[in-house]
């Protein structure tokens, strides 16, 4: 939780998500993004990566995470899977689900898997396939959005193009990185 925490901070240095709306829900999102990829980094070996959020601190007394990546609704608490019209109207810790999904779809891809002990199934809006990319260019292509393109009111679909620009500048416009961000988004029903 503390990589999430943090990571408010970095999007407050550089895109500036306001936080509220869509773009709130955004800048929460990248706050998970970006704590899970510290996770992952530190390699703790009582705390392995996953794409589950805030499971160690059991805020519910239960032992199930805060917020899941691979299938937000799974938390039960309305965390959005797919973007719809309406999603902007939602708390910001629910509607940021919709860019929690695309970065685990872009990172691993969608269907039944296990990693690191833990089952995942990620299901897509249309019931289409998206093969992941890897987390490091997963970040490395939000990272640059944020950075590069996103602005204090980039809403979903503002997030779409810019991690688009993203993953052109990083990987090519025909590159299999800039086909699976936009494979991921229309998963997450992100479409042009």
């Amino acid at each position: 939780m503390a990589g999430h925490e943090f990571s408010h901070g970095v999007t407050s240095a550089t895109a500036n998500l306001q936080y509220s709306g869509e773009s709130g829900g955004l800048n929460e999102a990248t706050s998970d993004i970006f704590g899970t990829a510290v996770e992952w980094n530190a390699n703790n070996a009582q705390d392995r990566g996953d794409y589950l959020l805030g499971e160690k601190i059991d805020i519910f007394g239960n032992g199930k995470p805060l917020r899941y990546q691979d299938k937000p609704s799974k938390d039960g608490r309305g965390s959005a899977d797919y973007w719809s019209a309406g999603v902007g109207d939602l708390d910001v810790h629910y509607s940021s689900g919709v860019a929690n999904h695309f970065f685990y779809l872009l990172s691993e891809g969608s269907g039944a898997k296990d990693i690191n002990g833990v089952h995942y199934d990620s299901p897509t809006v249309d019931g289409s396939t998206v093969t992941g990319i890897g987390r490091v260019k997963a970040v490395q292509i939000w990272c640059k959005a944020l950075t590069a393109y996103f602005t204090s009111t980039t809403d979903y679909h503002g997030a779409r193009e810019g991690t688009l620009k993203a993953a052109t500048d990083l990987y090519g416009a025909n590159s299999a990185e800039a086909k699976a961000v936009d494979a991921a988004w229309a998963g997450v029903n992100v479409k042009p």
